[in-house]
């Protein structure tokens, strides 16, 4: 759980800095992704590894949250947690929500299959992936489910990413508070990357 969840932090934050290319214009972003296409084995190699640990994360995910259950199949009388946060006693279901979205994200704008995109070349010809997401997430509930996304991923990175140090034996009573406060500043800085398209782009088409 502990090397997939950092592996794919490791993903978001390239994926991340391609998507805020963006921001840049048609230029920026139709550029980058002509550049991942010149370069299409590396990217479905990165598919494929990601692919793997995103369903060894949910395998395991699964597999520890039924231990966990069998382990205390009772609950206690009174819930006196010291350390859980909201965060950590909700991870099955923000990841719930990260996989429906990744889904969701992958039929979108990997195989086009979504209804009301935007398909088509730019003026140099290349895939106007531009045009496609400007579209795609101008319309109010698109650019809700983007966000909503983004907040849960905030909310199991907040957590997930101390827990993985922990996990990996790299942490101790001084460590910990800092890795909490690495992966609440990490999992902020995905929420406003990710967060500002949809709602720049949603926002634009309210003040046109």
């Amino acid at each position: 759980m502990a090397v997939t969840g950092l592996l794919m932090v490791l993903f978001v934050v390239g994926h991340m800095l391609g998507n805020l290319t963006i921001f840049a214009g048609p230029n920026g972003i139709n550029s980058y992704a002509q550049h991942l296409h010149e370069l299409a084995p590396v990217v479905w190699g990165t598919r494929i590894v990601m692919g793997v640990a995103v369903l060894l994360h949910v395998v395991l995910s699964i597999q520890i949250t039924l231990e966990n259950s069998a382990a205390k199949p009772d609950r206690y009388a009174v819930q006196n947690s010291l350390r859980a946060t909201f965060q950590s006693k909700n991870m099955i279901w923000s990841g719930v929500i990260i996989g429906a979205f990744i889904g969701y994200h992958l039929l979108q704008f990997t195989f086009h299959v979504t209804p009301n995109l935007a398909l088509g070349e730019d003026a140099l010809g290349r895939f106007d992936v531009y045009n496609m997401v400007v579209t795609a997430l101008g319309g109010a509930l698109t650019a809700l489910v983007y966000v909503v996304a983004m907040v849960s991923l905030f909310l199991h990175l907040s957590h997930g990413i101390q827990s993985s140090f922990q996990t990996l034996g790299l942490s101790n009573a001084k460590l910990l508070p800092r890795y909490g406060l690495v992966g609440t500043v990490v999992s902020g800085i995905f929420l406003v990357g990710f967060g500002a398209i949809p709602v720049a782009i949603l926002l634009a088409r309210i003040t046109q």
